[in-house]
């Protein structure tokens, strides 16, 4: 498959997430994969997912009603009103990335563990269906994705920070081992790695993890 195709399944029956979680796949939501080739002199490949959380904020701030609250949480989630709304998930096969993208339009599963949305119900005038949204995307991410590759990471890290959590945010990061982690969010690096600062004052960085708002904040 060359760059830039684009294939939409109508239902998944064997949807996953991050860290191998099941994603949920009824009827009506957008369910999408792209290609990426790999090129010489383009940024690391896994920066892709930077690219695509912000393709899809672009999207989403057109979807959605004025001054609805869109936030960015590393690595790759999309929070509308403090609520998961899509997820993104990268696969790499030899020279190109398959980049799957799945975004709640007019449902969204009960998760437990985390509170989620969907398109219609964060704004009730909006009838557009997964296909529709789909072509909305497209373009959106064609424009980041010439961006990455034409003016670099840091560009794009760049814009992904300035619609992220804030500086200074209290995060709990929750690394493969299951090991928790809690400190202020203090950036990223130029390869989009994590900095956090703990509460001795230690900076680290973290280049994987599961991240969650620390209720802290909600004050």
């Amino acid at each position: 498959m060359a760059e830039g195709f684009w294939l939409r399944a109508e239902k998944q029956v064997g949807g996953v997430g991050r860290l191998g979680r099941k994603w949920e796949s009824p009827p009506g939501n957008l369910y999408c994969s792209t290609v990426v080739d790999i090129r010489s002199g383009d940024p690391a490949p896994s920066s892709l997912s930077f690219v695509t959380s912000l393709a899809v904020y672009d999207m989403l701030n057109v979807q959605l009603r004025e001054k609805t609250v869109i936030m960015l949480k590393w690595p790759n989630d999309i929070l509308v009103n403090d609520a998961k709304i899509c997820g993104i998930l990268l696969e790499r096969a030899s020279d190109k990335v398959v980049v799957g993208i799945g975004i709640n339009i007019v449902s969204a599963p009960d998760l437990p563990e985390r509170k989620t949305t969907y398109l219609q119900a964060a704004n009730d005038l909006n009838e557009n269906d997964a296909s529709q949204i789909l072509d909305y995307l497209i373009p959106e991410f064609e424009k980041r994705l010439k961006q990455w590759r034409l003016s670099g990471l840091r560009s794009i890290l760049y814009d992904w920070q300035r619609v992220a959590h804030d500086k200074g945010s209290n995060l709990l990061v929750s690394n493969h081992q299951g090991d928790k982690i809690a400190g202020e969010y203090q950036g990223l690096n130029d390869d989009g790695a994590l900095r956090l600062s703990k509460a001795d004052g230690t900076l680290i960085v973290l280049h994987a993890g599961d991240v969650e708002m620390d209720q802290r904040d909600a004050g």
